[in-house]
């Protein structure tokens, strides 16, 4: 009888334009989740665009938006399998900083501005969300406070939200929503 193959899922977080997808994209590659044609058609069409070097992040950056920005907007998701694994590898949302590595059962602080996290290990990170959100302070709406990011009917990360500060560049809001006061 054949042994099962074992599932392996990989969230790949980080600094924004550390590379996240781009090494996510090799990794598929490497792993043989993505054939050489595709990856070849990949390296043509960003050289033509003037971003040669992003070939294996167009793998997880699929708009138009995201190729001809340089930069992922929304999580995106691979899944393959090889001879003895099945993976799902997400590339998850960017944040703009580690601010503190954290004891999960504690909450005492490990490391200041640490340069990585692994898996199982808890973090204090600033997210920019990539589409307008509404989030106030747990303290002031407990049933608010919490989120959980999901993609494809999977949990990705789970958090609290300790503090909310506003973006004063946001752009107000439309003439018409004011007008209707």
């Amino acid at each position: 009888m054949p042994k099962e193959k074992i599932h392996i899922s990989i969230v790949v977080i980080g600094h924004v334009d550390s590379g996240k997808s781009t090494t996510t994209g090799h990794l598929i590659y490497k792993a043989g989740g993505i054939d050489k044609r595709t990856i070849e058609k990949f390296e043509k069409e960003s050289q033509e665009s003037g971003k040669g070097s992003f070939k294996y992040a167009w793998v997880m950056d699929k708009l138009k938006s995201e190729r001809e920005r340089g930069i992922t907007i929304d999580i995106a998701l691979w899944k393959f399998e090889t001879q003895n694994y099945y993976v799902t590898i997400i590339d998850a949302c960017k944040f703009a900083e580690m601010l503190e590595k954290i004891d999960r059962r504690s909450g005492k602080i490990l490391e200041e501005n640490p340069k990585k996290i692994k898996s199982g290990d808890a973090a204090i990170v600033q997210l920019v969300p990539s589409k307008p959100m509404v989030v106030e302070k747990f303290s002031e709406f407990p049933p608010l406070g919490r989120f959980a990011m999901r993609d494809m009917r999977q949990t990705v990360a789970v958090g609290v939200v300790k503090a909310v500060t506003k973006d004063e560049t946001v752009s107000k809001a439309p003439k018409t929503a004011s007008k209707k006061k």
